[in-house]
This record gives C-alpha cells, sequence and structure tokens, in this order.
C-alpha cells in the first residue's frame, strides 16, 4: 500500500485538501496529513477547522511514496515559509519519490528547487509569474514525478492522476466510477 504526506497550513484551500484525501483513501493509500504548526488544529482558507492526523514535526523522517501539497494562498506561503518541510521535499527528489501540488502550492516546489528545468508544471493562473518556467494551462499536468495542478476546480482530476500514479490506473478508474464521475475518461 502506498503512503501520502499530506502537509497542511493554516490557509490551505478547503475543496483542493479533502479532495486529495478522500480521493486517495478511497483507493486503498494510507494518507498522513500532518500539521506544520506544532499543533494538530488547522484552519482552511474558508474557516473550516481540521484536525491533521499528525504534527509534521513528527513524521518528517518517515518515508512517503509521495507528497502532495494542497494551495490556497495563505497555506502556500505558510508552506513556503517552512524550513523543515522545504528540506523535505528535496529529500524527496533527491529519492526520485512522488512530489505533487495544486494551485498555488507550485510555487513551493519553485522555493525548495526541486523541479528539474525540464519538467512542465501548471498553477493557479495569477501564480505563473511564481514560476521560473513556462506554465501549461491544463487542468493537470504530470511530468516525471512532479504531479501538479491548477485550481480548485481541477481538485478531483488531481486527486485521481495522484491515486492513479501510486495505485494505477484500473485503481483510479474504480474509484472515479464509484464517485460517478467520468473525469478519467
Amino acid at each position: 500500500m502506498a503512503k501520502v504526506l499530506i502537509p497542511l497550513a493554516n490557509g490551505f484551500e478547503d475543496i483542493e485538501a479533502v479532495s486529495i484525501v478522500d480521493v486517495l483513501r478511497r483507493g486503498g493509500v494510507e494518507v498522513v496529513t500532518a500539521s506544520i504548526h506544532g499543533t494538530p488544529g488547522v484552519r482552511s482558507a474558508h474557516g473550516i477547522d481540521m484536525r491533521a492526523d499528525a504534527l509534521f514535526d513528527d513524521v518528517e523522517d518517515d518515508n512517503f511514496d509521495a507528497i502532495v501539497l494542497p494551495g490556497g494562498g495563505e497555506g502556500t506561503e505558510n508552506l513556503k515559509a517552512c524550513g523543515p518541510l522545504i528540506r523535505r521535499l528535496q529529500r524527496q527528489h533527491e529519492e526520485n519519490r512522488l512530489i505533487c501540488a495544486i494551485c498555488a502550492a507550485p510555487t513551493v516546489l519553485v522555493a525548495a528547487g526541486v523541479l528539474d528545468e525540464d519538467v512542465h508544471v501548471t498553477c493557479y493562473p495569477t501564480c505563473q509569474m511564481d514560476l521560473d518556467r513556462e506554465w501549461s494551462p491544463a487542468p493537470v499536468v504530470s511530468d516525471g514525478m512532479i504531479i501538479t495542478g491548477q485550481a480548485p476546480g481541477s481538485a478531483l482530476l488531481f486527486s485521481l492522476v495522484v491515486l492513479q500514479a501510486l495505485a494505477g490506473s484500473p485503481v483510479a478508474k474504480k474509484v472515479a466510477r464509484g464517485m460517478v464521475t467520468d473525469v478519467l475518461d
């Protein structure tokens, strides 16, 4: 079973974080949500209080098949400011393990220096200037060990593409059918 870390920071985009957790768990992936703030309580961009499964400090040295970053303006800035997360993303990259980010969060990958020169990405349109490369207007871009999503509206597709990378196409398609969506067809 694949194991995924989802770091949560105050100001995370609600639908992105919850969609990722929901879809991956439906697909049988072990998901660990981890607060970067030293307390399990984290508040979303739209005022929803969530309780993370763990504190980032307690799981940062664990091995994860993927690290998935939800976006949100404030949440992304908080993720960028978290030195231990930046170092963990660099380790994930060095180990050639999957790194995923949606909305504004691909800018965290830039800050961490984990995007190789030729990797293609997407992000929230107003964040494109913060990338160190051209961006794609596609809702989801998968390039090697990097998967990026554009916005809250692409959260379900992004989550299913991440699941597909971790558990295979049959599992992702089964989850999509169970959710009565044809976004993978």
